[in-house]
């Protein structure tokens, strides 16, 4: 007969092998997602873009803050190019672009980190159809290139590609390298056109939406192509 004293020890360890399961993992980050979704309905960021940034804050700390503010928004799914406009309104074009940059560093940092900590184990095994198998593929092997060719060309969602590359094999350091690098000129064009959106007629304002037009096309053709050519594996 076991010793009475051995039985808690052995019910810890069974709860805490459930705990700490994939699919626990897996239920965490679906809470936490959403908990952080409901809070950004209820704190409204894109209101920002009417009252402008609270006063009492300003110089390199507001920066830094919007930097800050912008990476927790994007991870819980809060739609770049409006936070974009926003630092371009705010900020103007050169603060702007670091705040806008740094938050998207951060924030896709943030995705991947709990993605990759709480989703990974549970999902891997569901990634069965080929074309999900092929997509895995391509991120993995070939994480720096595939990640730079879905930030320039933005076809994808921000937090659904982050959220992707975590399932996959690839590497912290050309996730994060791709992401800031690729993100440069969409981001640009956004924070430009926030920050002449005072002015509709300026040609900056409008080379930069322009800019967007084209990028947003190039993303549906180059989309098409991809998908045609992952369900042909």
């Amino acid at each position: 007969m076991l010793d009475p004293a051995i039985r808690p020890a052995g019910l810890t360890v069974r709860c805490a092998r459930a705990l700490l399961s994939p699919w626990s993992r897996l239920s965490l980050l679906l809470v936490l997602l959403a908990s952080a979704a409901v809070t950004v309905l209820l704190f409204e960021p894109q209101r920002l873009l009417a009252d402008g940034w609270p006063p009492q804050v300003a110089g390199s700390t507001a920066v830094v803050l919007f930097g800050a503010a912008y990476g927790l928004c994007t991870a819980a799914f809060v739609p770049r190019p409006l936070l974009n406009l926003a630092a371009g309104a705010v900020f103007g074009s050169q603060f702007g672009l670091v705040s806008a940059l740094a938050g998207t560093v951060l924030g896709a940092g943030i995705a991947f980190g709990l993605g990759r900590m709480l989703g990974q184990d549970a999902l891997r095994p569901l990634l069965r159809a080929r074309w999900l198998k092929a997509a895995d593929g391509q991120l993995s092997r070939h994480g720096f290139r595939s990640m730079l060719a879905v930030r320039l060309f933005p076809g994808v969602p921000f937090a659904a590609a982050n959220y992707c590359a975590a399932v996959s094999r690839m590497g912290w350091l050309p996730f994060l390298l791709a992401t800031g690098l690729g993100s440069i000129p969409n981001t640009a064009a956004y924070v430009v056109a926030g920050s002449r959106a005072s002015t509709p007629t300026s040609p900056v304002f409008l080379v930069s939406m322009g800019f967007i037009a084209l990028t947003g096309l190039a993303a549906l053709v180059v989309a098409w192509r991809k998908r045609h050519r992952l369900r042909s594996r």
